[in-house]
């Protein structure tokens, strides 16, 4: 169903990117840039509690949360075009994998991991 506003305007969305939020921002963005290969483009405050990364089409926002927890819930879904690359490079650097990578029957190649801080990011590539 969509929103009366959506039926009566043309609303042009754009991208959307998810803020994470992180208990230690200097031990995340090593992980991100390093693990993930990011680049950081933007960060912001003294000492820095706001870090925007980007790769390729991707960009992730951290957020400094100095008592954050992690959930049982994803925080992020990311498309990529090779995950079973992708989830042995994840292997090899021992990040911790939360769901094994398998051919679901919606159609994506998929599998959970989770960063430093135990935020759990869904990885997903069309089959």
């Amino acid at each position: 169903m969509q929103s009366t506003l959506l039926q009566s305007h043309a609303v042009g969305f754009g991208r959307m990117a998810p803020t994470v939020s992180v208990a230690n921002i200097d031990r995340a963005v090593d992980f991100y840039t390093r693990v993930l290969g990011f680049s950081k483009v933007f960060e912001n405050g003294s000492p820095v509690g706001f870090v925007i990364l980007e790769k390729d089409a991707s960009e992730l926002h951290l957020s400094l949360f100095k008592s954050h927890k992690a959930t049982a819930q994803n925080v992020a879904h990311l498309m990529v075009q090779d995950a079973a690359a992708l989830y042995r490079h994840l292997e090899e650097s021992r990040v911790k994998i939360i769901k094994t990578i398998r051919d679901a029957d919606f159609g994506l190649r998929c599998f959970v991991f989770a960063d430093p801080d135990g935020n759990r990011i869904d990885v997903a590539e069309g089959l």
